[in-house]
């Protein structure tokens, strides 16, 4: 009797409708800040870009997002050439090697306040991949007047320690520690897809 009310069960929740939207990161609006500590003396920057890949996103059910998303290491950018040369070598993250970073979520639960989400994945980087948990504010959910299309955009936050990823030159004269703000916004994939198209035949 047990087998069959669990086997029904299953039944049921394989047939009920899932409402996720699948949205397309885009690249142009998905960027990557990280900052640490030089001697204690100054707290620089650098910046990755152009992140893609995918999120799947409820507003009536947000804890049920998932998120996949790539970024490329060489768009690394902190103003100053002869420092970014530098982390891109093997003393730090090896871009040749290791060409970009990934983010797949695990798990999605509810934050600490309205529109707030804690975000649990595995965060690929330089050939190690270790679990890391974002705090996310779902910033705005809506028709982007630009394009039309249903979109929604977000930001995230944590702190990562670099050795963690093989990354630990110089500690601790440069932090171990480093903290992590995320922009990115993701756009219905379909439609966006068709608008893409309709651009490229424009030009």
């Amino acid at each position: 009797m047990i087998l069959r009310l669990a086997l029904a069960a299953s039944l049921v929740l394989a047939a009920a409708p899932l409402y996720a939207t699948t949205y397309t990161i885009e690249p142009d609006y998905t960027q990557a800040v990280f900052r640490w500590s030089h001697l204690g003396f100054s707290n620089p920057a650098a910046q990755l870009s152009q992140g893609q890949g995918t999120l799947e996103f409820d507003p009536a059910n947000p804890t049920r997002a998932a998120v996949n998303v790539t970024i490329a290491l060489s768009s690394l950018n902190t103003g100053v050439p002869a420092l970014d040369e530098h982390l891109r070598s093997e003393d730090f993250f090896e871009v040749a090697k290791f060409p970009t970073a990934s983010f797949r979520s695990t798990k999605v639960e509810q934050g600490a306040g309205k529109d707030r989400l804690k975000v649990t994945g595995e965060l690929n980087l330089h050939g190690i991949t270790r679990p890391v948990t974002l705090d996310v504010a779902v910033l705005k959910i809506g028709a982007n007047p630009r394009t039309q299309l249903p979109t929604v955009g977000f930001e995230a936050t944590t702190t990562l320690k670099r050795s963690d990823f093989g990354l630990g030159a110089f500690v601790p004269q440069v932090s171990d520690e480093i903290k992590l703000q995320i922009s990115s916004q993701g756009v219905e994939a379909k439609g966006y897809a068709e608008y893409l198209k309709k651009q490229a035949e424009k030009k």
